[in-house]
């Protein structure tokens, strides 16, 4: 069988894709020192799916910290996602790797990663998220960030509008909504026809993490 082909492995994944709802997006917890125990307390209240977003890092380390994410989300059944890198995400067997506009190109990325890996898009308008939707070898997508973010300093902010456009194409394949996303808007993102979201600040900097991310996926089930 073709790497690129999906496998066994990958229809279940999709199954678990197609359940997950709350996505957080996550540094190594360098400052904080207490990676483990973070991982436990987000994952064990509703966090589906956990990616490890830190710039700057060899791939060495960012192995051994992923090895961390690997046995938390074991522990909890939750998606390990690797950013960028489809190398990496090889290497450490990965559920999910991330790509955004300027990453590798979709096929590339398969053919590193193998058929049994999901592959998501960061779209930032109507036309990427309607591409995004179709686009062959893509899994889900995610579409903002609708409010000002400074994980993302500079970038254009597209607001609920882009979520009202993507809920309106009907399309099966799953997506998220980020940018910006705490307590107070995300009524706003439901209202506006999002069923999953991406968060960072408001759970990795929130004073417990673990009730926060409780928070949020006691919402985002009664929404869906």
């Amino acid at each position: 069988m073709s790497r690129h082909i999906p496998t066994e492995r990958a229809v279940a994944l999709r199954a678990r894709l197609s359940r997950a709802r709350l996505y957080l997006c996550t540094d190594a917890r360098e400052r904080q020192g207490d990676l483990p125990a973070f991982l436990d307390a987000v994952l064990g209240n509703g966090v589906d799916i956990v990616q490890l977003r830190q710039k700057g890092l060899e791939g060495r380390q960012e192995m051994a910290y992923l090895e961390v994410f690997r046995a938390a989300c074991e522990r909890h059944g939750a998606l390990l996602a690797v950013n960028d890198r489809a190398d990496v995400a090889r290497a450490v067997g990965a559920d999910v790797l991330h790509l955004g506009q300027d990453d590798l190109p979709v096929p590339a990325a398969r053919e590193i990663v193998g058929g049994d890996v999901l592959i998501g898009r960061s779209t930032h308008s109507d036309e990427q998220a309607s591409a995004a939707s179709a686009e062959p070898g893509v899994d889900y997508f995610c579409a903002g960030p609708v409010w000002p973010t400074p994980t993302k300093p500079g970038r254009p902010a597209p607001g609920p509008k882009l979520l009202e456009y993507v809920a309106g194409l009907r399309q099966p394949r799953p997506w998220f909504a980020i940018g910006g996303i705490d307590p107070a808007n995300l009524g706003e993102v439901l209202d506006a026809g999002a069923e999953r979201v991406v968060v960072v600040r408001a759970i990795t900097e929130a004073d417990d993490p673990g009730a926060a991310a409780a928070g949020f996926a006691r919402r985002l089930r009664a929404a869906g």
